[in-house]
């Protein structure tokens, strides 16, 4: 009989299994089967994490990822108000005989 290899997970897929575990609405027995890992290892991450406080990571992540994207937001609504300035202005001033 030959001996099973011993997988080994970088920190980042441990996390992101995590994640999905917190946020995906699924079983953890469903993303361990997706991921081709065992529930009791998913189960001990979790707790790991949990415990650690790293699993609130990610959502400083979401976080900084949305106040950058109110910032873009906020911007292209400016650009978006100066183009209708711009166009109306143009309008005005467009046809003369």
């Amino acid at each position: 009989m030959s001996k099973q290899e011993r997988r080994v997970f970088t920190e980042g897929f441990k996390r992101e299994a995590v994640r999905l575990i917190e946020t995906s609405g699924r079983t953890i027995a469903q993303i361990g089967e997706d991921l081709g890992v065992g529930l009791s290892t998913l189960s001990r991450w979790k707790r790991i994490y949990r415990e650690a406080g790293s699993s609130s990571e990610p959502h400083d992540d979401v976080r900084q990822e949305l106040v950058r994207l109110r910032k873009e937001n906020a911007v292209l609504r400016q650009e978006r108000e100066i183009l209708k300035r711009a166009a109306t202005f143009f309008a005005k001033d467009g046809v003369r005989p």
